[in-house]
């Protein structure tokens, strides 16, 4: 079910998409060659404990997942798309970094991702971020009200097929709020004017993921959780959580 949130609540998922925000910073600023994933993800600890908040990825247990996630933060690497395990993999000069990032904080709940490349990036990745990063920005600005859903699916679509690049639709968008994910889900790639009609008090976690070859085939890990690109070709992942006003869109998981 689809819930539309007040004004104050709009408010308490900023605040909890603040140390988000705080999270994503925290994480880019400790990652570099040599650096544990592992280290990222107790920066990020740290992070929630001096804000009083608590991870909803923190032992969060899907029906497709074999154990609950072990970690308070998601770490991709290079050909792992989405939900990467921190662990010990030490981090790499030219690693292109997906960092995705929850916070609960008064039972409300932020979420947001960024991709970065550690250290000199090599080639194509910066291409990417940016496509990915403009692709999130004009799902965002198709998020007004009287709009569809489908407007935001197109929108990314766009980008990401004039890019070249590869898009899964098995995993995208969804509604934020009380849980990290509520309906509606919100594909990365649609028609505009059909889905879901867009009003004030939507919040929605957008979050474009593209893969670098063109091919949009991925597999799970052995871990259970980690989503990879079938071809072994690099991927990007950036989103926010926006809430839709009467005035338009407005990104809660900004810095």
């Amino acid at each position: 079910m689809v819930e539309i949130k007040t004004a104050g609540e709009i408010d308490a998922i900023r605040a909890a998409s603040q140390v988000v925000a705080e999270i994503l910073a925290a994480a880019r600023s400790c990652a570099a060659p040599g650096v544990t994933l592992a280290e990222l993800d107790r920066a990020a600890r740290d992070v929630l404990a001096k804000a009083g908040a608590t991870s909803p990825f923190l032992d969060y247990h899907p029906a497709f997942a074999p154990i609950p996630y072990p970690a308070v933060i998601c770490t991709s690497v290079n050909d792992a798309a989405l939900h990467g395990i921190p662990g010990d993999y030490r981090l790499r000069e030219g690693d292109l970094l997906s960092v995705d990032a929850g916070a609960t904080l008064d039972g409300w709940v932020g979420d947001a991702a960024v991709s970065f490349s550690v250290g000199a990036p090599l080639a194509g990745d910066p291409e990417l971020i940016a496509a990915t990063e403009a692709a999130l920005m004009a799902g965002i600005a198709a998020a007004v009200p009287g709009g569809r859903l489908g407007d935001i699916s197109a929108a990314i679509g766009k980008v990401g097929r004039a890019g070249g690049y590869g898009i899964s639709t098995d995993l995208g968008g969804h509604g934020v709020g009380r849980t990290m994910h509520e309906d509606p889900h919100i594909p990365n790639r649609g028609k505009a004017g059909r889905g879901l009609r867009l009003v004030p008090g939507l919040v929605l976690a957008i979050e474009p993921w593209f893969i670098a070859s063109g091919s949009d085939d991925i597999y799970m890990d052995e871990d259970g959780w980690t989503i990879r690109t079938a071809d072994g070709s690099r991927a990007a992942h950036a989103e926010h959580t926006i809430a839709i006003t009467p005035d338009g869109p407005v990104i809660l998981t900004a810095g």
